[in-house]
């Protein structure tokens, strides 16, 4: 709020509305009054795509005072949306929640949690924001091996009380995980991060850009545990890239912004965050309500087929649709956001569109992989621990996070399913293309059961180490995997939900949020922004760049969205220069060995 107690919605949609209205001064005696002229009505923008790029679009637009419309073809928030598994529910209780992929918000998060703040909640003084709790630890849980656990404090919180078995535990994982990575190995994987941090941009974009993961670590020369912990723990499990083939640039610049974010600096909140409900309790249905109130129309169940070009004027005529009912029509705006994601969004760009802007068909090359969620409801609550687990060692590079413990407002058996389910552990599948260890088939050669019965032995096999069982199988209530994935078991199976990834090159690929045409912006994780992540960061800041390219091209008079790039040490900068200096006349970075 400012002094006088308008917000900037308000204030920033009142300048918008009354843009072209004559300026009512002093009148000169005997002069004839000025006319005020009548407000310009506000501009159209039709937002092609309602996931988190596509609504954060939306909001910047309506607080600026833009007429909205959002045309979705599902459902609202996309890949982040939770869904409701169908016919899982009895009595009074909601049905079994479930999602693409469980969500994680890190503390190098800044343009995300921004939007998030200004999502009212009930009794949250922070809006959506509040929603927002830090798990106490993640692990590295290794098959046939005691699990590596690691506390993640932050301040105010307070470590769960420990047994002397998972003391016990404890330190023989850590004393295993030191043994198990060769002191040479661990300094030498030091060393190229020191490398990478001293490294100016244009190392960075060009040689690094160039560079996979694998080979600036010189993995294949080293030991196992280094090349599943440190090559393929922080491509395969985290951005569903093959390390083989990914580019240095973009994993490095994560592992830095993270790096940077456990020592307190530059980071919103801890390094890890969740949400306290399902991801539309908690966020989703609270921005579509905010967003109606705001003005903003939706049209659910509205696919996008083309985006119809007009050589003549240079711009955007319309936009071919289809409606719920297969109906095809003509949609016309001022101005057209595409917000859908890449492999959606290019299949709308006809060849004149592609011509006019030589970027949309670099999209072209950009590549997209699997990376899907299956939800396991369990009978009884499974001792793993507080935070995300990374199966290094398993051949499908699982994640997975226990859920209800993280929703303390909801009594699970009493307000989800049937009554009998009391857990949901949430798990990602990163690797589609591996055989797996109960049928010897990839995820893509298995049937919707083959794969939910190969995951949950792969998690077994992982968990239950030791001696020690923590999944059972007599506790397993029932399973879900994302609708998006089909044909499984058949030759030809499909993914209408897949990830962006990160080989060498695709830097070079991302389209800027402007295009060459005057009325035609995109947003997406696609779109080159700092954190050249695909993620709903990603997503939220290459909207708000679309938005500002859209008020620069109407000269509109309303504020700019607030773009928060990742955090860069400035105790670095003057190595950076140096390494510049160095790389512009062909040396080796000053720390490089090699």
């Amino acid at each position: 709020m400012n002094r006088t107690g308008t917000s900037r919605r308000t204030f920033v949609a009142g300048v918008a509305a009354t843009t072209g209205a004559v300026a009512v001064g002093a009148v000169a005696p005997g002069a004839v009054p000025a006319v005020a002229a009548e407000p310009s009505a506000p501009q159209s923008v039709a937002v092609l795509g309602g996931g988190v790029a596509g609504l954060t679009a939306a909001h910047e637009l309506a607080e600026r005072g833009f007429r909205v419309t959002v045309y979705e073809r599902r459902a609202l928030g996309g890949k982040a949306r939770s869904m409701d598994v169908p016919d899982s529910a009895r009595g009074t209780r909601r049905p079994l929640p479930a999602e693409h992929g469980f969500r994680f918000i890190p503390g190098i998060y800044h343009n995300l949690p921004d939007t998030m703040r200004r999502i009212p909640f009930p009794g949250n003084v922070n809006g959506v924001w509040d929603n927002l709790v830090a798990p106490a630890e993640m692990s590295f849980a290794r098959t046939g091996r005691e699990d590596l656990r690691i506390p993640l404090p932050w301040p105010g919180h307070k470590p769960a009380e420990l047994t002397l078995d998972e003391i016990r535990r404890a330190l023989t994982a850590l004393l295993d995980a030191a043994r198990s990575i060769p002191l040479h190995e661990a300094a030498y994987f030091v060393n190229r991060f020191l490398v990478f941090l001293t490294s100016c941009d244009e190392r960075r974009d060009e040689a690094w850009e160039r560079t996979p993961w694998w080979e600036f670590l010189r993995a294949e020369r080293m030991s196992y545990d280094y090349q599943r912990i440190l090559a393929i723990g922080l491509t395969r499990n985290i951005v569903a890239t093959k390390a083989e083939e990914a580019s240095t640039r973009t994993v490095a610049t994560l592992l830095e912004a993270f790096t940077f974010n456990a020592l307190g600096r530059g980071a919103d909140g801890p390094l890890d965050r969740i949400l306290n409900l399902p991801t539309n309790e908690a966020w989703i249905d609270p921005w579509t309500t905010h967003l109606t109130s705001l003005g903003v129309e939706f049209r659910i169940g509205w696919t996008v087929r083309e985006l119809a070009y007009d050589a003549g004027s240079g711009r955007i005529g319309a936009a071919l649709v289809e409606d719920p009912q297969g109906v095809r029509r003509s949609v016309t705006a001022d101005h057209y956001i595409s917000a859908m994601p890449v492999e959606h969004a290019r299949r709308t760009w006809g060849a004149a569109l592609r011509a006019a802007d030589p970027q949309l068909a670099r999209c072209d090359k950009l590549e997209t992989d699997w990376m899907t969620g299956i939800q396991f409801y369990l009978t009884e609550h499974a001792p793993l621990l507080s935070g995300h687990a990374n199966c290094i060692d398993s051949p499908w590079s699982l994640t997975a996070i226990q859920q209800a413990h993280h929703w303390p407002s909801r009594d699970f058996p009493a307000d989800y399913g049937d009554g009998a389910a009391v857990d949901c552990l949430s798990v990602d599948i990163s690797e589609w293309d591996q055989p797996g260890i109960l049928y010897g088939k990839t995820a893509k050669q298995c049937t919707r059961a083959e794969v939910a019965r190969e995951v949950w032995a792969q998690l077994k096999a992982a968990f239950n180490e030791t001696g020690r069982t923590v999944l059972k199988d007599s506790a397993l209530h029932s399973w879900f995997l994302d609708p998006g994935v089909d044909g499984l078991g058949t030759p030809n199976p499909t993914n209408e939900d897949q990830l962006l990834v990160h080989p060498v090159g695709t830097f070079h690929n991302r389209p800027k949020a402007a295009t060459e045409i005057p009325n035609f912006f995109l947003a997406g994780d696609y779109v080159a922004v700092d954190i050249d992540l695909a993620t709903m960061e990603g997503a939220n800041a290459s909207a708000r760049q679309a938005v500002n390219a859209l008020l620069d091209r109407t000269a509109s008079p309303a504020t700019r969205c607030k773009v928060q790039p990742l955090f860069r040490a400035p105790e670095l900068e003057g190595l950076k220069r140096h390494d510049r200096l160095r790389y512009r006349i062909g040396l080796r970075n000053a720390l490089d060995v090699g």
